[in-house]
């Protein structure tokens, strides 16, 4: 018998393990000694899926990087060249791509079942600001990698945004200048995006070390929000989850595979088609989709400055969200009054998403800063007043005894 309860008859196994104990330091982590709650839903798959969607970028990521060249004149024929010349060099493309649009409709679910179940509440506030640290990275990350195919939309999203910085009092001038490499957006600016969109995933990948870390401390909350109390509560991570886990990737790998082979070009832009042309601004310069509710609420303030800030402030007040929500209550199952503003603000989202895709003109105005008023109305003022005043429905004392009521068994008090 190993160290730590981990048994294996494989002799390498028994030989590796007394030297190094990663065989029982997986098993202790993801394995059979790994609790989990019983009642793990479905949206649970998506914390792994990102894992994987990450591990999925930055392989690819790196086969690009040896084909392209991040140089002014030669970044738009080095895509083309990768595309046409490379072998499989258009699937490896179409995989990163499409991969980022997927990675970040997987984070996207994976943080609104964390709002709808209170997974950011006590004693995991640290876990959920880790992983809004993942994802302010990823939209960095996507955006400089948004820049490098070096089309009229890559050239005029990095002018547009960069010019953001100039808002800055006092240093916004310096902070542009740097990020640009000179004067104008150009070949240092594209070297300074490939060199830190590049870095950064590896930095998320560390990060993302952490998050998993601060998970086991006191393990995965649950969609009743109740704490495991007892060994009923809970089942070995492997094999019921990691089973789980496995028919979740085949369907992200069937969706992941329909958008890859069958609509490759349909998220992006077709303007990213034509090399970039610093005297011709496009008609309508807009980010890719998983940006463009935050590019709403940036243009739902006149002032650039006022933009800037909006902007900025609608990823930090997540970050208060733990204290905000002032309901002793976790799970949105038991709390009826929350749930409708939940859905509201999940409704909210969408049409900023919508808004953020039209033109900065007309209707579309009036709608985008009503959306944005209420996103931040709803985190500053619903959420705690909701959690003052809401009376939740009675919740379970423990997962097993809301399982056996479930399937219409006596619980284990009932039977005591």
């Amino acid at each position: 018998m190993q160290p730590g309860g981990f048994q294996s008859s494989s002799k390498i196994v028994q030989w590796i393990e007394y030297r190094l104990p990663i065989f029982s330091f997986l098993d202790h982590s993801v394995g059979t000694q790994y609790p989990s709650p019983k009642n793990l839903s479905y949206l649970w798959n998506f914390g792994s899926l990102a894992g994987i969607a990450l591990v999925i970028q930055i392989v690819t990521g790196i086969v690009l990087a040896m084909h392209y060249v991040p140089h002014g004149d030669m970044a738009f024929d080095s895509v083309e060249r990768i595309m046409r010349d490379v072998n499989y060099g258009w699937l490896i493309r179409y995989i990163h791509a499409n991969g980022s649009s997927m990675f970040f409709a997987v984070v996207y679910i994976h943080i609104f079942r964390g709002l709808y179940y209170g997974s950011y509440k006590f004693p995991r506030e640290l876990l959920w600001w880790l992983g809004l640290v993942i994802f302010i990275l990823m939209m960095m990350t996507a955006f400089m990698g948004y820049v490098l195919p070096w089309g009229q939309m890559s050239y005029w999203a990095a002018t547009v945004i960069t010019n953001l910085f100039t808002a800055i009092p006092w240093a916004g001038e310096a902070i542009t200048e740097w990020l640009w490499g000179g004067f104008v957006v150009g070949t240092p600016t594209l070297t300074r995006f490939y060199s830190l969109h590049y870095l950064i995933p590896f930095v998320i990948f560390a990060i993302v070390f952490v998050h998993i870390w601060a998970l086991h401390v006191h393990k995965s909350n649950n969609p009743l929000g109740v704490e495991m109390k007892t060994p009923k509560d809970s089942i070995a991570f492997h094999p019921y989850y990691t089973v789980k886990d496995m028919f979740g990737l085949g369907v992200f790998l069937v969706v992941f595979g329909f958008w890859v082979f069958y609509f490759p070009n349909y998220l992006g832009h077709p303007d990213n088609y034509i090399p970039a042309n610093p005297l011709q601004t496009p008609p309508h310069i807009v980010p890719e989709w998983y940006l463009l509710p935050f590019y709403a609420i940036l243009r739902a303030i006149p002032s650039k400055l006022g933009g800037v800030i909006a902007m900025v402030a609608s990823l930090w007040v997540l970050f208060l969200v733990p204290w905000l929500d002032t309901s002793r209550v976790r799970s949105a199952t038991f709390r009826p009054i929350f749930k409708q503003f939940y859905w509201l603000l999940v409704a909210d989202v969408l049409v900023l998403g919508y808004v953020g895709a039209q033109p900065a003109e007309g209707i579309f105005v009036h709608i985008g800063r009503i959306a944005t008023a209420y996103y931040f109305v709803h985190f500053i003022l619903v959420l705690p007043f909701v959690g003052w005043m809401e009376r939740p429905r009675p919740v379970p004392d423990s997962i097993a005894e809301a399982e056996a009521a479930r399937h219409g068994r006596p619980s284990a008090r009932a039977g005591e």
